[in-house]
């Protein structure tokens, strides 16, 4: 499978972990709106909102596990786009996850198989390539485990405000739907859409945004930088073309979430999010792939940097 491919499925999953949690935009009108309540004054609508909402807050992080069933949709623009569906378990308090994945993002690479198992544990991604991939790279050197340290990638990226948010964000933000619901408890135009059935179930829609400024007041993975560097984040970010965050949520009868709905919005097109949950509770045990089976992504890369700069100076 080729470095291009390698990557690709790296970043694709840092999207998934990172770039949610730091913003997006689904298109909301931004007004601020009643729940839609009959008889009920808008403050009381929010109240209303965020008691149920709260609640659901609440079990979702005791439970601290979930099946879960994830498509993301990537414009053309961002290196030709295409989905990405992923399914599994995954827990939260710490971050741990054992998915598949599939989808038209690996049909480029003629190597590339036809799905990839991700298992993510201690801040690390390890991806099983499969044995045909390892077998064609000469750089897999027979190994069809690929660890992808998004902590070491934050390291190389020579940025303090974008590393520190970055590993911060692994733990704090990533897809755990009891963050997500936290992140929505802090819109200021949280709103009750309506009943809705999702998987023959029937859920309460509610919808909230928060812009650019807003989303990083309230991202607590963000508490870990100075004032300057949250400032300078911020210029980066709207620089990008980021507006601000949306997310849409159905919560079940027994206050758990069954789906939610993201999108980041940026000048390359829309990036959207969808993910449905079960089980919560179920047993998330995860276990890393054996060393004399994995090869290190970031350290093959700091070879071939090296390599480079030394047929440089020769």
């Amino acid at each position: 499978m080729s470095m291009s491919a390698w990557m690709r499925a790296g970043v694709s999953l840092t999207a998934v972990a990172v770039v949610v949690g730091v913003a997006g935009c689904q298109g909301g009108d931004g007004e601020k709106k009643a729940a839609g309540t009959p008889g009920k004054t808008e403050a009381e609508s929010r109240a209303a909102v965020t008691q149920v909402l709260t609640a659901a807050y609440k079990k979702t992080s005791a439970a601290k596990s979930a099946k879960v069933s994830m498509t993301m949709t990537m414009p053309a623009t961002v290196d030709g786009g295409g989905t990405m569906e992923m399914s599994g378990v995954m827990g939260w308090d710490p971050t741990v996850m054992d998915m598949t994945m599939k989808g038209s993002m690996f049909k480029a690479d003629p190597d590339a198989p036809e799905q990839i198992r991700m298992v993510w544990l201690n801040n690390a991604m390890y991806m099983d390539m499969g044995a045909k991939a390892s077998i064609a790279s000469k750089a897999m050197d027979g190994k069809r485990w690929m660890k992808f340290d998004l902590g070491a990638a934050a390291e190389a990226s020579g940025d303090k405000a974008l590393r520190k948010q970055m590993t911060g964000s692994l733990e704090n933000m990533n897809q755990d739907p009891a963050q997500q619901l936290a992140l929505l408890l802090e819109s200021p135009n949280l709103k009750h859409v309506g009943a809705e059935k999702i998987d023959g179930v029937q859920a309460q829609h509610y919808k909230g945004t928060l812009t650019l400024d807003e989303m990083v007041a309230s991202n607590k993975s963000l508490k870990t930088l100075s004032e300057k560097e949250r400032k300078d984040l911020l210029a980066t970010m709207k620089k990008s073309g980021i507006k601000g965050y949306d997310t849409e949520v159905w919560v079940n009868g027994d206050n758990y979430p069954v789906k939610m709905d993201i999108g980041i919005d940026s000048p390359q097109g829309m990036t959207k999010i969808v993910a449905n949950y079960s089980d919560y509770g179920a047993k998330a045990t995860v276990q890393a792939p054996p060393a004399g089976d994995t090869f290190d992504l970031m350290e093959m890369l700091k070879k071939v940097g090296k390599g480079m700069e030394s047929a440089g100076a020769s």
